[in-house]
Order: structure tokens, then sequence, then C-alpha cells
């Protein structure tokens, strides 16, 4: 099946406690159905001081579920994604615009 969410798409969080936060796409994890948003879901990583690093809390955005996940289209809104075939090549499209993604 291909995937409705690629690496690089700019999304809004549908649930959770980011809700109504955007961002880009930075890694997807289909096995797992979850993927990383830059500046979404983000938690504190606290990490120990080495001769090369210095310690601290230091940010780190974890992977957040798919299905709470939507792509925006040109006009800043939430849209649900379709497949169509255009010169012979599948494409996906946003359902709002019906513009190729």
């Amino acid at each position: 099946m291909a995937a409705k969410l690629r690496k690089g798409d700019k999304v809004i969080v549908l649930a959770g406690k980011d809700k109504g936060k955007q961002g880009e796409i930075t890694s997807v994890s289909p096995k797992a159905g979850k993927a990383v948003v830059a500046d979404v879901n983000v938690s504190i990583r606290h990490t120990r001081q080495t001769q090369t690093e210095q310690g601290g809390r230091q940010p780190k955005a974890m992977p957040i579920a798919l299905s709470n996940l939507s792509l925006m289209d040109k006009n800043g809104k939430a849209t649900r994604v379709g497949f169509r075939e255009e010169d012979g090549k599948k494409v996906r499209f946003a359902k709002t615009t019906g513009e190729a993604i």
C-alpha cells in the first residue's frame, strides 16, 4: 500500500496534547505506524556530560501516531489524501482542493 504521509510533508496534528500544531515530517516508520514531526510531541532528554559533549536537558521530538496527523493543503487546512493516475504514474492529491501533491 502506498504511503499517504511521507518525509518532508507539512502536517497538522489532529489529536493529543499538541492538537493544532503544524510541522514537517522528519522521519516515518510505516511498520510502527508512527512519524516524527519537527517541534511536535517534544520531550526533555537528560544527558550526561562527556569529554566531547556538554550535558544537560535537551529537547527531542518523539514519534506520534500517523492516525493523529493530517496533511495540510495549500490553504493551510487539514485534508485527506487520495490517489489517482496522471500520465501513467500514481500520484497523491489533496481531497479538499483536488490538487496533486
